[in-house]
Order: structure tokens, then sequence, then C-alpha cells
């Protein structure tokens, strides 16, 4: 089953900069090859469901090798059956609407 997921991964008790294991988990998520977008506070991963959560439990197990005791994370997630949906099809369907409303 594909899913489109919202991953972000926050190690505690290793200071206050955490773009190194954010980098480490992006290296991660691309090793398995997965299609992702990262944003500022996280990134959109879209794949098989198997896959994805792999890969987000060898994102938990990099970031903690990397000496983070502790780590937090928030997924949000979907699934479609009635057809294929990818993160672009979504944005793009939010900016087609604000186009329109805009020639209003």
């Amino acid at each position: 089953m594909k899913v489109l997921v919202d991953l972000c991964i926050v190690p505690i008790g290793v200071g206050v900069s955490l773009s190194t294991y954010i980098a480490a988990c992006e290296e991660v998520l691309s090793g398995a090859g997965l299609k992702t977008s990262l944003h500022s506070y996280g990134t959109n991963i879209e794949g098989e469901w198997d896959d994805v959560f792999a890969a987000i439990k060898c994102c938990h197990e990099k970031v903690h090798a990397m000496g983070a005791p502790r780590i937090t994370t928030t997924v949000k997630l979907g699934t479609r059956t009635d057809r294929n949906q990818t993160m672009e099809d979504k944005v793009n369907s939010v900016t087609s609407k604000l186009a329109a409303a805009t020639t209003k």
C-alpha cells in the first residue's frame, strides 16, 4: 500500500542544533530509494508502507547511534485506495484552487 507521510524527528539531549541529525535521516531516506521533500519542520515521504516505515526505523537507529539518548517523532500519514496520488498532486490541487480564486 502506498503512503504519504509527514515525518518530524527531534533528537533530545543533543543540544539546540539538530541539522546534523536531520541530514543523517535525509541520507537514510534517500538511500532507501524513497521520494522525499524536506521542509522547515520535517520531511514529506512518498512510498510503499513497509519501505517507508522501515526507513523511519533506520532513521531512529541512526540518530541513536549518533549519540541521541532520546528521540521524539511525529508522523502524519495518509493512504488512498481510490486512486494513486503523489505529493505533487496534493500541492498542485491546492495551488490551482488558489490561482482560480485570485482570477475571480
